[in-house]
């Protein structure tokens, strides 16, 4: 039978990992030393490669995505139309919010798969009522 994912991990979940001068460096190189099963998203990935290249360089970038890749307990789904329209209408429903498709598409993943945290230090992880791995650390 297949591990259960755990926890939902999120961009900024993968940046505090990484960058030391994150003030959740600490917690999430404790976290990510014995992780659970992990889910995330390919837009995720592409925002995390995407805030590496920007903020250093490509050969940072690549580093993150080969640092994903090395992480046997990390799930990449593929985001597809479907996500598209369900993170579309979360984005609808908080239209005070200044949500990234990324994070709606994250949203609707977590009440998909009716995950209980979320690894983020994005508080609009937590719109849905997933408890975010900040408050409970």
């Amino acid at each position: 039978m297949a591990k259960k994912i755990e926890a939902y991990a999120d961009t900024s979940a993968f940046i505090a990992f990484v960058d030391q001068s994150d003030s959740f460096n600490p917690l999430f190189r404790r976290l990510f030393s014995q992780p659970p099963s992990l889910l995330t998203t390919s837009l995720v990935v592409a925002e995390g490669h995407a805030w590496f290249l920007k903020r250093y360089d490509r050969a940072r970038a690549m580093s993150f995505l080969a640092m994903l890749d090395a992480m046997p307990f990390l799930k990449i789904l593929s985001v597809g139309a479907a996500d598209i329209e369900a993170a579309s209408t979360i984005m609808r429903k908080f239209g005070d919010q200044d949500l990234t498709l990324a994070d709606a598409v994250g949203l609707a993943t977590m009440r998909e798969r009716r995950s209980r945290l979320c690894w983020s230090t994005d508080f609009h992880l937590g719109l849905l009522g997933v408890p975010l791995v900040i408050h409970n650390a």
